[in-house]
């Protein structure tokens, strides 16, 4: 009878949720050849490809995408039979802001995982963009807050990640300038992007305003613009726009700050999302 080895499914299902062979490795802590010979183990053991290159992204393809779901799904019920003898489980009840752009990417994956790693942990998750994450915070704190630009505390914890084009055709800029999709005013990105726009001179237009990521993501898919993203949260429906003659728009900071500090729940996933951000943005 053949079996399928959950290792492999954990590196196939990482390299799909992290986007690449080198960062999954870095996050499985093994070499890029050591992940690149898992994926080749199960494509032989399932008789297909399972991934096809984008620019510099792995992405799967159709069979990819079907093994993806039921990866996860195995790999829960796994996760679920150890924590389910492990000893003094986590638990309570820990209240986390998040924008919404990385609740997109991060809930599923990383919030996901944890939340199977410790299912006696109950998520209170609020997804804003960060300016209304922090107004929100100075009337009832939270208890973990991502936010982006904005730094919360001496004690935070700090990372970079690229600010990208982001869109689903290869030549966005039409004789009339770009067209563009973006969250509300207050946005980080909307603002850099703007500003970006305006140094250079580039005739440019708002089409669509939508301040939730999967909204943003249909638009751009409908043809209505572009956008800008971190590269990590970059949806696997759309694609980094390089060249184009479209400006940098350099770094974004990512501020985590746990704000609980009697709080092992708040800190274990403090420390779980930033091991986790490092890779996605490294």
């Amino acid at each position: 009878m053949k079996q399928l080895s959950i290792d492999n499914l954990r590196a196939f299902v990482a390299v799909v949720e992290l986007g690449g062979f080198a960062k999954a490795g870095e996050y499985l802590n093994r070499s890029q050849p050591a992940i690149s010979l898992q994926i080749k183990r199960l494509e032989q053991q399932l008789d297909c490809k399972l991934f096809q290159r984008e620019g510099q992204r792995q992405v799967p393809n159709q069979k990819g995408k079907e093994l993806y779901n039921m990866a996860v799904e195995l790999l829960m019920q796994n996760d679920h039979i150890f924590q389910h003898f492990a000893r003094a489980p986590l638990s309570g009840q820990i209240r986390l802001g998040i924008p919404g752009e990385f609740a997109t990417t991060l809930l599923p994956n990383i919030i996901g995982t944890f939340n199977n790693a410790h299912p006696d942990v109950t998520l209170e998750v609020t997804s804003a963009l960060s300016a209304d994450l922090l107004k929100l915070h100075s009337k009832d704190p939270f208890d973990l807050l991502l936010v982006l630009g904005h730094p919360l505390h001496t004690n935070e914890k700090i990372l970079t990640d690229k600010l990208v084009w982001v869109g689903s055709q290869d030549n966005p800029m039409k004789n009339e300038g770009l067209s563009l999709v973006l969250a509300p005013d207050g946005c980080v990105y909307r603002r850099k992007v703007i500003q970006e726009l305006e140094s250079n001179h580039i005739n440019w237009r708002l089409s669509f305003t939508n301040s939730d990521l999967s909204g943003i993501t249909a638009a751009i898919k409908e043809g209505l613009g572009i956008t800008a993203l971190a590269r990590s949260t970059i949806p696997l429906e759309l694609k980094e726009l390089e060249g184009n003659n479209l400006p940098a728009l350099g770094d974004v900071s990512i501020h985590l700050k746990s704000f609980n500090e009697k709080s092992d729940v708040a800190k274990t996933l403090e420390e779980f999302m930033y091991n986790r951000l490092a890779v996605m943005t490294g």
